[in-house]
């Protein structure tokens, strides 16, 4: 498999309930994430990422589905807690290296798991929250405060209203994967660490991975690409 795959591979394989990889940009964090629909998540996956990837092993879902949910940015959280703490204000005003704001919402846990960090807990809390968010029109909204708990162990990344046009983060990149294989908008995504270096998997490195287990391993470039209007 060449170090570069096709977005049609990587949308394939998110279909077929499979793991894939993506690189932002050199220009931007310039790390690789691993990356797999969060309906089909299961506790081996959990495993995997943990393991092979890393990384902070978090939850994106489109800002149309935070929106319904009333989801805003922890950065807006932090900003509102600031008004009765001062101090906050110089943390919540830096802007990352690479340029812009994370997109973190808050962290969560399902009501039925216990300490939620186990592989079997946070499988149960991530595959929970895409099901509520599949029935966002109908009552997944009301459903979302009785079946979680916060903070928790899974983490939310907010995508960005206009995705690519707007961010360029795994984020964005996930989430546009996943309507282009017309998935529910919900993405596990995990960086890709490098525990002889202490520093981000290399791309070279990543793709090394990608040829051993034949995961397609995907440029932001060609995702971006295929969405130009």
């Amino acid at each position: 498999m060449n170090r570069v795959s096709l977005v049609e591979d990587a949308v394939r394989f998110l279909r077929d309930r499979k793991f894939i990889l993506i690189h932002d940009s050199k220009s931007r964090e310039n790390e690789v994430d691993m990356v797999k629909a969060a309906q089909y998540i299961n506790p081996q996956d959990i495993s995997t990422m943990r393991k092979d990837a890393g990384g902070l092993i978090c939850l994106a879902i489109s800002d149309e589905i935070a929106s319904k949910l009333k989801l805003i940015f922890m950065h807006d959280i932090l900003h509102l807690a600031s008004k009765n703490n001062p101090s906050l204000s110089k943390m919540i005003n830096s802007i990352a290296p690479y340029g812009d704001r994370p997109s973190f919402s808050i962290t969560i846990n399902h009501v039925d798991t216990f300490t939620g960090i186990t592989d079997i807990d946070r499988a149960l809390t991530i595959t929970k929250m895409s099901e509520i968010c599949s029935d966002i029109d109908n009552f997944g909204k009301y459903e979302f405060s009785k079946k979680f708990r916060s903070p928790g162990h899974v983490p939310i990344l907010i995508a960005a209203k206009e995705l690519l046009k707007e961010r360029s983060g795994h984020t964005e990149l996930s989430i546009q994967l996943m309507k282009q294989a017309n998935l529910i908008p919900t993405v596990v995504i995990c960086e890709m660490l490098d525990s002889d270096t202490g520093e981000a998997l290399t791309i070279e490195k990543a793709s090394e991975y990608s040829a051993r287990y034949k995961i397609p391993l995907v440029e932001s470039l060609q995702i971006k690409q295929t969405c130009v209007s």
